[in-house]
């Protein structure tokens, strides 16, 4: 499968001058929601994770909110595993609702990592519940950090991000976008 072609054609994957949620600029833009609003496309990337980590011991599968409990689900499903979410509630990122991970392996699964931020949230809020980080799957890599467990990407795509004061895309005039949420 050419996974570029396919999030092209989905128009997941955008060239242009964007301004990211961070406030950075970038020259490619990742829609995750076209992703996610294709049942087809998310079963073929989810199957790519479970493929992966089909012969590891996992009990559950934990994503992010909001596009990881999406992918948590469907990669729990393709496993026959249980699935969940980490939840951000008073400003800290959370595993509630009653999901018992305590001493159970875990798969933490996300669409897109740009910063790592959420994913590494998730890391502490499994850590804090107890449960057993066996490793973690991404859809879309765009920044390629290290992580202290076993890590697979779908499709990675490593992106310079820009200050506005330093973007050249700016300085050369290319309109901006700003499409995240829009």
């Amino acid at each position: 499968m050419d996974l570029e072609k396919l999030l092209k054609t989905l128009r997941v994957l955008q060239a242009g001058h964007f301004v990211l949620n961070s406030g950075l600029h970038s020259q490619f833009y990742f829609e995750k929601f076209r992703i996610l609003e294709n049942p087809d496309a998310a079963v073929k990337l989810c199957s790519m994770i479970v493929d992966k980590f089909k012969d590891k011991k996992i009990d559950w599968v934990i994503g992010p909110t909001t596009g990881g409990i999406i992918i948590a689900f469907e990669v729990a499903r393709q496993m026959g595993k249980l699935a969940g979410f980490a939840e951000v509630r008073e400003g800290k990122r959370v595993v509630g609702r009653g999901f018992d991970i305590k001493d159970k392996n875990v798969l933490i699964v996300d669409d897109v990592m740009t910063t790592g931020k959420s994913v590494k949230e998730t890391i502490d809020a499994i850590n804090e519940k107890g449960g057993e980080i066996v490793g973690i799957a991404i859809l879309i890599d765009r920044c390629s950090i290290e992580l202290p467990f076993e890590y697979f990407a779908t499709y990675r795509k490593v992106v310079e991000n820009f200050e506005p004061a330093e973007c050249p895309l700016c300085k050369e005039n290319v309109p901006l976008n700003r499409l995240g949420g829009a």
